[in-house]
């Protein structure tokens, strides 16, 4: 039984493999696994025989997309990022219905396809309250609080740069909340040095049932801009310091850029984090006015609902 109270009915594999960015070589082979993986989800669908299938993008999708067509079975995207990749883009066509987190995606898709459910938020973000997180974290309500993560890997060039701010950023009365993520925690406390125990630095490796309370309880977040950024900054109506991973495709860039545009976010690339986090950082906390308004801009873009809108569009689609 999962947290939400659904039963988990089960776990199936097929084989697939990318076929855009790879060399000659491997895109055959990715060819040969992909005409597998549609025998095996043709097998596989034709015994679970579900009402509605539900593709969020990637490779593995299109042997389920193709199987599922021939097999005249209703399929739904949600996209959560804001520009879809190649493999959403071919898979779309087979897709009644799109859904996306924001508006701005319907631009990237034909007319009518597409429906804006937002994000889909988890609980702990849905009921955290700043009061409780204040608490939580033993928080001191006169100093700023800067959250700082990068997911459950972390984020090892962010984690680096604020290390190198962090006894000016502490000296200024800022409060950090800095989540490491799990592979670069024994590495940013040895960093840190005698700062992990200053009583206005809360480092963790990671916060699972705990994050919601991380967002409610800062003022400010430094982060990467991945899709659930376009959500969870809106729902807590926070500022952001977006920094793009510089290592992938473009998604994060033209996340970041969507919120930044709107004035809820201000956009910093990678390499500019050593030279320029702590100025950036204190300009925003010494200006109380633009983080008011960067905080409006923020909840101005809130869909708390997303979870319970791509449920109603699923069990449309399935003619449920």
């Amino acid at each position: 039984m999962l947290e939400s109270g659904l039963e988990f009915a089960g776990y199936h594999e097929i084989l697939a493999g990318p076929l855009h960015g790879v060399n000659p070589l491997r895109a055959l082979a990715s060819l040969a696994k992909l005409s597998v993986g549609t025998i095996q989800s043709l097998i596989k669908l034709l015994r679970i025989r579900p009402q509605v299938i539900l593709l969020t993008g990637g490779w593995l999708n299109l042997p389920v997309a193709i199987s599922g067509h021939l097999l005249g079975l209703p399929i739904a995207i949600f996209l959560p990022d804001i520009e879809p990749g190649l493999a959403i883009k071919a898979l779309q066509r087979f897709a009644a219905r799109v859904a996306v987190s924001v508006e701005a995606s319907a631009e990237y898709f034909p007319p009518g396809k597409t429906v804006v459910t937002g994000y889909p938020l988890q609980a702990n973000r849905l009921n955290a309250t700043r009061e409780k997180a204040r608490e939580h974290f033993n928080l001191d309500e006169a100093r700023t609080t800067l959250l700082v993560f990068g997911g459950s890997r972390g984020a090892r060039n962010i984690n680096v740069a604020l290390g190198a701010h962090l006894r000016q950023l502490l000296d200024d009365g800022v409060q950090v909340l800095h989540i490491t993520g799990e592979f670069d925690w024994e590495r940013a406390l040895r960093e840190a040095g005698e700062l992990k125990d200053h009583p206005d630095y809360h480092a963790f490796p990671y916060l699972h049932d705990d994050m919601g309370l991380a967002f409610a309880a800062a003022d400010l977040a430094l982060c990467r801009a991945g899709a659930s950024a376009l959500a969870e900054l809106p729902l807590f109506a926070l500022p952001a310091i977006l920094v793009p991973y510089p290592y992938a495709w473009r998604y994060q860039k033209v996340n970041a850029e969507f919120l930044s545009e709107r004035g809820a976010a201000i956009r910093m690339n990678d390499e500019d984090m050593p030279a320029n986090l702590y100025d950036v950082v204190s300009s925003l906390i010494n200006d109380g006015e633009r983080m008011k308004e960067m905080s409006r801009r923020s909840g101005a873009l809130a869909n708390p609902d997303g979870a319970d809108r791509l449920a109603r569009l699923l069990t449309e689609t399935g003619g449920a």
